[in-house]
């Protein structure tokens, strides 16, 4: 008896969820009101910084030597730390991002390793390479020279404060480290050093290099995530003051503005300045690459102190060699003049020479035209091999030519993509200071996308690797058990690259071209781009900036690309073609009797047709005629009696438009990638003209897989084919057209492509069995 209760409450349990299932709405035209958080004070529903937004300020003071013969940076800091939460603390949290370098680093044990991945001796040489790279921490102290306790779990440290920091109250505190800087050559990284064996010299790209603040917020509280080395960094802004000593003979580049110009440079590199101030036609030349190389020879045995300072800014990072070149070229934005520079080694040119400074200068002008002018007073591009990394003011990029001063079309544009891209990022994430540790597209994917904007500009069919919806589509139609969806965390992406990079990029450039509109969507970005500048927005704010500023319903994009792996394949499945019956009997027999002579009929129907007849005519002879004669097509008085008692019910107005000729056309499309997308249908006439149809996504609202639609024409039409521009990322061409176009194959296109021959080549070819 049990046993049968049981079971039949199971049953009813089971039937429960069943229609609890069914009753999900899982129509993908529902709002993001359960994906998206609850608006409030701190962020309004309309994408906005509400009303009691804050965000946390940290300014720091910092000197810090790095010192060439052992390779090691050595700094203290006193950092100048205010609370504007509404929320007293009682510790605050620092980053500690070299500690993913130290011996027992997560990073390292949590890699995931097979043995294939040791092939080469190399591989096996980077596995079993030690490097201590972590940092050392010597004090941490208030200012009055107290220690402090503090706690280091991994990449964080806490310091746990004697008094909470109050609301509206400020603290300083004071630290001293330093650490062992890395062969990037040897073991990659953000920054480094690249060691040149032939000189003895290095060129060193230096970030992530001191103690810096987490961010605290209304939305994570402390953004204390440990640093595994995928997602990058999220920051509070403040003011910088950092004196950096180096081997006297060394240039040094870094966020910021120089304050002391008579300490560390020559006359002539001051006069060289001075004069490239009002030259906004090409790159000057500060240190030339004849300086450079004579520099470079022989290591000076003294120091000198470098001293810049930058404001509100993220972070700051620097880069000294003995081996730069400089060049510098203003440009104007806003009406203020900004310093375009690059600093490179000479075995960057003549690449470098040619084009850094003023691609440099081109994507501060595309950017600005975009989101906002670029506020900050320079922009600096760095060349150091096989880098590409973005801080505050300054930039690390790769491109170089082959040591004889040649390069491929690919290193080229390749060094020009670099560029654009990591100048790009002083306005994603280092302006809109979006959190990457959690979310790497909003920084990476929005910049992408205005890479793609920056690279048409500076060259018409500029071979863009990311943006045009057709590049995307075989990521996006692979195997979904490594695609993962744009909104996972950082750490957490199959296919880096695609999800965080390509993919957003392709819906941007969707939205604008195909979805908004390029007037809407530069309109609602350009607002996000305001609205967020010098703070610190979140997906939700992106999504709802765009949404309230163009008053076009997204909430169907933004779950079917960032939300999900659908991908889109929408098929032209069926084409039905009618014309009206116009009652006519001249007409209507006239097109029944050439739709039956071009109708296939069943062979049993033929044979039937011809056996009665001879049957019949063998019987009756007299009938012979009768078959011989019969016209069933011929219009007798009865059918123009028929039409006649049509007509007297009709109006003139509907007499005209049985008679217009008019074609109707029902087509079937399927959804079958799951991402519903705008139907652009590009329509070819008998007559060879065309016409291209847009139909709004919201065609599949009430049915998100299966749609039809009727359109009239004045003309017969020939074909249909759906995105005919590729703008949509369809992942299969094979099913958009009608009748289906076959694609050739290679076989048929190398004999199409072959040389008119005559029958005696074909003959001679055909025996020799080609």
């Amino acid at each position: 008896m049990k046993r049968i209760v049981l079971i039949l409450a199971l049953a009813f349990t089971s039937s429960l969820f069943a229609q609890i299932n069914e009753n999900i709405n899982t129509n993908k035209f529902r709002q993001l009101y359960q994906e998206l958080p609850t608006p409030n004070t701190y962020r309004t529903a309309s994408g906005a910084p509400g009303h009691e937004y804050y965000q946390q300020v940290a300014n720091y003071d910092i000197e810090v030597e790095l010192v060439d013969e052992e390779q090691v940076i050595k700094g203290k800091e006193r950092i100048t730390y205010v609370n504007n939460s509404p929320d007293q603390l009682e510790y605050l949290w620092l980053q500690l991002d070299q500690n993913m370098r130290s011996i027992n680093s997560d990073s390292k044990l949590i890699q995931v390793e097979r043995m294939e991945d040791f092939r080469s001796l190399g591989a096996v040489h980077r596995k079993m390479f030690e490097f201590d790279g972590g940092y050392k921490i010597e004090y941490v102290k208030a200012t009055n020279g107290e220690d402090m306790n503090f706690a280091i779990n991994k990449t964080m440290l806490r310091i746990d404060l004697d008094k909470p920091l109050k609301p509206g109250g400020s603290i300083s505190f004071d630290l001293k480290w330093w650490y062992n800087i890395n062969d990037r050559m040897k073991i990659g990284g953000r920054s480094g050093y690249e060691y040149f064996e032939d000189e003895d010299n290095y060129l060193y790209t230096i970030a992530q290099w001191f103690p810096r603040m987490c961010v605290y917020n209304d939305v994570e509280g402390w953004q204390n995530k440990q640093f595994l080395g995928r997602g990058e960094f999220t920051l509070p802004f403040g003011d910088y003051d950092v004196k950096i000593t180096v081997p006297e003979d060394h240039i040094v580049s870094a966020t910021g503005v120089l304050q002391n110009e008579s300490s560390v440079l020559t006359s002539e590199q001051r006069n060289r300045l001075k004069e490239a101030a009002s030259n906004f036609d090409k790159p000057t030349l500060i240190v030339t690459q004849e300086e450079a190389e004579e520099n470079e020879k022989e290591k000076a045995s003294g120091k000198k102190t470098w001293n810049f300072t930058a404001e509100n800014v993220r972070d700051f990072a620097f880069a000294s060699s003995r081996k730069f070149i400089w060049d510098v070229m203003p440009v104007k934005i806003g009406g203020k003049s900004i310093m375009a520079m690059s600093f490179y080694p000479k075995e960057g040119n003549p690449l470098w020479e040619q084009y850094s400074t003023e691609v440099v200068a081109h994507t501060l002008k595309v950017y600005s035209k975009y989101t906002i002018d670029y506020p900050y007073p320079v922009a600096i591009s760095i060349h150091a091999k096989s880098i590409g990394m973005e801080y505050p003011m300054i930039c690390f990029n790769g491109g170089r030519p082959e040591p004889d001063g040649t390069y491929s079309e690919r290193t080229k544009y390749g060094m020009l993509g670099v560029i654009i891209h990591e100048v790009g990022h002083n306005f994603f994430p280092m302006i809109i200071n979006s959190d990457e540790r959690q979310w790497t597209w909003m920084d990476e994917g929005l910049n992408t996308f205005v890479q793609y904007l920056t690279e048409q500009e500076w060259e018409r069919d500029y071979p863009s690797r990311r943006g045009p919806a057709h590049l995307i589509a075989n990521y996006m139609g692979g195997d979904k058990t490594y695609i993962s969806p744009i909104m996972t965390n950082s750490e957490s992406i199959w296919q880096f690259g695609n999800n965080a990079y390509g993919k957003p990029a392709t819906a941007l450039n969707i939205l604008r071209e195909t979805v908004m509109g390029r007037e809407l969507f530069d309109y609602a970005f350009k607002i996000y781009c305001e609205r967020w500048a010098f703070k610190h927005p979140t997906p939700a704010d992106f999504f709802r900036t765009m949404e309230d500023a163009s008053a076009v319903d997204l909430d169907w994009f933004w779950r079917g690309w960032f939300y999900t792996t659908d991908h889109v394949d929408i098929s032209l499945s069926s084409v039905k073609w009618f014309q009206l019956n116009t009652g006519n009997p001249d007409i209507e027999k006239a097109f029944q009797k050439e739709q039956d002579e071009n109708s296939d009929v069943h062979i049993g129907e033929t044979r039937n047709e011809k056996e009665v007849k001879e049957t019949m005519t063998e019987k009756k002879p007299e009938l012979k005629d009768f078959y011989n004669k019969r016209d069933i097509y011929k219009v007798d008085a009865l059918d123009y009696k028929e039409y006649e008692e049509l007509k007297s019910q009709l109006s003139d107005k509907d007499i005209e438009l049985l008679n217009s000729g008019k074609h109707f056309y029902e087509l079937q499309f399927d959804n079958i990638g799951g991402l519903v997308m705008p139907l652009i249908i590009e329509v070819t006439f008998k007559d060879e003209s065309t016409e291209v149809i847009r139909i709004p996504a919201e065609i599949w609202k009430m049915d998100n897989y299966h749609v039809s639609k009727v359109f009239i024409f004045d003309k017969e039409v020939t074909s249909f084919q759906v995105d005919p521009f590729l703008e949509t990322g369809d992942t299969n061409l094979s099913n958009n057209s009608w009748p289906k176009k076959v694609d050739p194959s290679k076989f048929n296109l190398f004999r199409e492509n072959r040389p008119q021959e005559n029958p005696i080549q074909r003959q001679r070819r055909l025996e020799e069995g080609e």
